[in-house]
């Protein structure tokens, strides 16, 4: 450790630490405008000048290192006249249009100004103007001129979003930021720049002139979108969420969220907001109250149970619910005598069922200090935005990466090895890897392991052999698998042999908390048709694996309750009961690492929602089920946690696991003779919420999905990119723009699932023919 004194204190940091570190662990505030903790040094504000002893000139806190016996003034007549000089040479060419600017009251710029600042200024000529630049329906430029040059939007986006979206031109006076080539930002986690902006250059587009900070009331939350339980302030004016940011936390989030986290709010008052409940008579839907929709719906269930048994009854959520709903739902389908409920609706293999609560298998920051990490099957960028951003912190320090995937999709990450191959041979490739491991470590390959190995299996298992923090990830792709009991198989055998942890990357908010709930039955989601149905939070045209199989059975149901803050389903469904979004009623996320994580509503619900848990309560007490007399929410979760870890409930991990008492199963690479699909979640479709944000669906990534093909497959066709080709599953068929991905698997076609343009397809994974639009059959 190096000591050294800053105004009279003294303080011991690590070698090559810069003297900006020592002050702040000091606590010493040292003003700037470049510097970020999470960015590398620019050291181009000047602002954090100061004096240190034997220095002929003021030096940049932020770049200097720190030296044995340094001394150093941060306050003293020098520092502070040289601050004063840059805040001048900052303010000659910044618009004086504070009233206006929405950065107003959380400007650094502006608070410094008050106290670096000079009354009047020297500078006469006129003021620069920037030309404001177009960057997408997320981010303002229109202000440009507002710009002094920290480069921290830059840096963002070369270091933590691994994409250089932003750039500056010229020199001097004409340096300016500006896109590439007039092209939209449209990084997943593009929105980070907005906060970090010390000025008003970079605003948001949707908050733009709602409303002034000081006017905004803020509250804690926490995001209801991926597994990573981002943290979030949500801020609020006359009732109305205006804006949602990141809430540091160092552990989860940092100090980032994603744009779906940032800018979903906006789907809080879409027009296709459900706000009164609705029963379906004569084919008409009418408005009733809460008494005559809950006593219809507690009638109608009883009928089906006398007449045709509760195991005619399902219940089927999504993760995006939260435990206390999840746990309810269950317990009243306990309470009537069905066991049919599960959140699970995009899973088709259930085998490991009973043996495996998937998690991730260690802290959400011990990602980023991995050396080795192979994931398999993950859209790893538009599934998990934020612990792609920790592989590619992870990666940046010396990690290796290893991807096993259907796609070469580019995560933006320096991947050492990437095995994109068909998923019908995932498990094949993974035992390719067993044997690659076995013979590494000479040691004797698993009963019924033989054949030749692969050069791209030899180098992940020579990967993994090495090195020590080490992961094997298990992704969306790989749990939607129809082959997911074997491929885990695999990827636990592989975790075992070479000492690495084995995790699963999360698909919703609440997964893990649907298994503590005990949300989960045995069997695929509409596999078997049942009678009446109960969707809590689901679409099914849109989020289950199979939409034709979903819709089919949703149709022919004598009775569909839909329980949602949005009006969909209404050609299947017989009562839609409003319910709460998650700003607005009270709830808990278990997260990926198993930190359950509680939350308050931050507005009223809109018109006659209701939270769903309250709904919930109260059909149980209607149809005289016992135990439903909870007053709050958090007393339906003390009931599901408290056993869970007495000492700290929050930590639930120690009811998770990832082991399964499964065997392998030898599999071979198949012929490669018929077409099989790969179908990802879109970003901006995965939820209720983001598939209704006016923004985030005018972004590219909301663009109408395509039939993506291999080259080969083109060539076959006769078919390039830009044309329309028909895609036909079952008996559903869409029409749909082709792209050709030369990286693709020659016969894999990628459909994007739940989009309504691809809701007519039959499973995510499975054969599916293509032809040309007009020579289909």
């Amino acid at each position: 450790m190096v000591e050294i004194e800053i105004d009279g204190k003294k303080v011991e940091v690590p070698p090559g630490s810069m003297v900006m570190d020592a002050a702040n662990k000091l606590g010493t505030y040292i003003p700037h405008f470049c510097y970020h903790k999470k960015l590398s040094i620019a050291a181009n504000c000047r602002m954090c000048l100061v004096e240190v002893e034997k220095a002929p000139k003021p030096l940049p806190a932020c770049a200097t290192p720190v030296s044995a016996g340094m001394v150093v003034r941060s306050h003293s007549d020098k520092a502070v006249q040289a601050q004063k000089s840059v805040m001048e040479f900052l303010l000659i060419n910044h618009p004086l249009d504070c009233p206006i600017c929405d950065q107003g009251g959380e400007c650094q710029l502006q608070d410094l100004a008050v106290g670096y600042g000079k009354n009047n200024s020297r500078y006469e000529e006129e003021k620069r103007v920037v030309v404001p630049k177009e960057a997408g329906p997320l981010i303002s430029m229109k202000e440009m001129s507002r710009c002094i040059h920290c480069t921290r939007c830059v840096r963002f986006g070369q270091e933590v979003a691994g994409v250089m979206e932003l750039g500056m031109l010229g020199r001097g006076e004409h340096s300016e930021i500006t896109t590439f080539v007039g092209e939209a930002v449209s990084s997943e986690i593009s929105g980070n720049m907005i906060d970090l902006c010390p000025v008003g250059a970079l605003t948001s587009k949707p908050f733009r002139y709602s409303a002034r900070t000081w006017e905004l009331s803020r509250r804690k939350s926490v995001s209801p979108h991926d597994g990573l339980g981002t943290n979030l302030i949500v801020q609020v004016k006359q009732g109305k969420v205006k804006r949602v940011l990141p809430l540091e936390n160092e552990a989860i989030n940092e100090c980032w969220i994603s744009d779906k986290d940032r800018f979903s709010y906006e789907a809080l008052d879409s027009q296709e907001r459900l706000t009164q409940p609705m029963l379906k008579q004569g084919g008409e839907w009418k408005q009733v109250d809460w008494q005559t929709a809950l006593e219809y719906v507690a009638h109608g269930l009883k009928n089906i149970r006398h007449e045709h048994g509760a195991d005619a009854i399902a219940a089927y959520a999504t993760g995006h619910s939260t435990l206390e709903e999840l746990a309810l739902l269950k317990k009243l389908a306990s309470g009537i005598g069905f066991e049919n409920v599960d959140f699970r609706l995009r899973q088709t293999d259930f085998a490991l069922d009973g043996q495996v609560t998937p998690w991730l298998g260690m802290p959400i920051a011990d990602v980023s200090s991995l050396q080795r990490a192979f994931v398999i099957g993950s859209f790893l960028r538009k599934d998990h935005p934020l612990l792609a951003a920790r592989l590619r912190a992870a990666v940046k320090g010396g990690a290796q990466l290893s991807i096993l995937h259907g796609t070469a999709d580019e995560n933006l990450i320096k991947v050492a090895n990437n095995i994109v191959i068909a998923p019908s041979d995932w498990v094949a490739a993974l035992n390719n890897i067993v044997l690659a491991v076995a013979q590494a470590k000479g040691e004797a390959a698993p009963a019924g392991f033989e054949g030749d190995v692969t050069d791209a299996a030899k180098a992940v298992a020579a990967s993994l052999l090495s090195g020590e923090q080490k992961a094997v990830f298990l992704g969306n792709a790989a749990v939607h698998h129809p082959q997911a009991s074997a491929i885990h198989a695999a990827a636990q055998w592989i975790a075992n042999a070479t000492g690495a942890k084995l995790g699963y990357l999360t698909e919703a908010a609440n997964t893990v908390g649907g298994y503590i709930a005990g949300a989960v039955s045995s069997k695929p989601a509409f596999a078997e048709p049942k009678k009446a149905y109960v969707l809590l939070n689901a679409e099914p045209e849109l989020d289950a694996a199979n939409p034709q199989q979903a819709v089919a059975a949703l149709k022919g149901a004598e009775m569909v309750v839909v329980m949602s803050a949005f009006q969909h389903g209404l050609d299947y469904a017989d009562v839609l009961l409003p319910i709460a979004p998650f700003a607005e009623t009270s709830g808990t996320f278990v997260n990926c690492e198993g930190r359950a994580q509680s939350f308050n509503g931050t507005v009223k619900p809109l018109g006659e929602a209701r939270p769903a848990w309250k709904v919930l309560r109260v059909l149980g007490n209607i149809l005289g089920v016992p135990g439903f007399d909870y007053e709050t929410s958090e007393a339906i979760r003390d009931e599901v946690l408290g056993a869970a870890n007495p000492a700290n409930p929050a930590d639930v991990s120690a009811k998770l696991s990832n082991v399964a008492n499964v065997a392998l199963k030898p599999a071979s690479f198949g012929a490669g003779d018929k077409l099989e699909r790969i179908a990802d979640v879109p970003i901006y479709f995965a939820d209720a919420l983001a598939r209704r944000s006016p923004p985030l669906q005018a972004t590219v990534d909301a663009q109408a999905p395509k039939a993506v093909i291999s080259a080969q497959l083109a060539e076959q066709l006769g078919v390039k990119s830009g044309d329309m080709v028909q895609v036909q599953q079952g008996t559903g068929a869409a029409i749909l723009e082709a792209r050709v991905d030369a990286g693709l698997p020659a016969h894999v076609v990628r459909v994007s699932a739940a989009h309504p343009s691809t809701a007519t397809l039959g499973d995510m994974f499975g054969s599916i023919s293509v032809a040309k639009a007009g020579e289909g059959k």
